[in-house]
């Protein structure tokens, strides 16, 4: 990844009205939401409809078109997942309205990103169960999205947030430990 004071001070500069600032910030960030991407659909199935270039294109344009305040690389990154996490769900509602018990677009809780088809969750639901935790643990909500949705490693998401490795990982178990009671609760 890019280095942190990099991103935020181009960032910043950016969001002062530098537009030269979103020139250099460009490649930087576009390059590393791709990589991310990648690693989300790396376990998805042949023929996805769905491309990496294309979840990383809607993202970005959203992203650059947004007015937001940008406070840090961190900021950038956590609603670079929740973009995506928005545009994931709203494919797999499509996707689902156009064939009628088709499958979801499917991410898994293990600590990998490639797991095991057992331990598929729909998105949608996952969705639903990110919405109820973040209005209990936002941070936690957060960091699932930056580990599932932006396909941070979890080295990753201490360099972006700024927390310790310990910290992390206690976060991200409790979070997918409630998250698993709630999906299972649902059924």
């Amino acid at each position: 990844m890019p280095e942190n004071k990099d991103v935020t001070g181009l960032l910043r500069a950016w969001a002062d009205g530098d537009e030269q600032a979103l020139d250099a910030l460009t490649p930087l960030v576009y390059s590393e939401l791709h990589k991310l991407a990648m690693r989300v659909f790396s376990g998805e199935r042949a023929g996805h409809t769905l491309q990496p270039t294309a979840l990383v294109n809607e993202v970005y344009v959203k992203l650059v078109n947004a007015d937001v305040s940008w406070q840090d690389r961190a900021h950038f990154y956590a609603l670079s997942a929740r973009q995506m996490r928005r545009l994931l769900v709203t494919y797999a509602v499509a996707r689902n309205t156009e064939k009628r018990g088709g499958k979801a677009i499917v991410l898994t809780l293990n600590e990998s990103v490639h797991s095991a088809p057992d331990n598929d969750i729909e998105i949608m639901r996952l969705d639903e169960a990110l919405g109820r935790l973040a209005e209990i643990d936002a941070e936690k909500a957060d960091l699932v999205e930056l580990r599932y949705f932006a396909g941070l490693s979890i080295k990753e998401i201490e360099e972006v947030t700024g927390m310790s490795n310990s910290t992390v990982n206690r976060h991200m178990r409790t979070a997918r430990a409630w998250l698993r009671a709630e999906l299972s609760e649902s059924e």
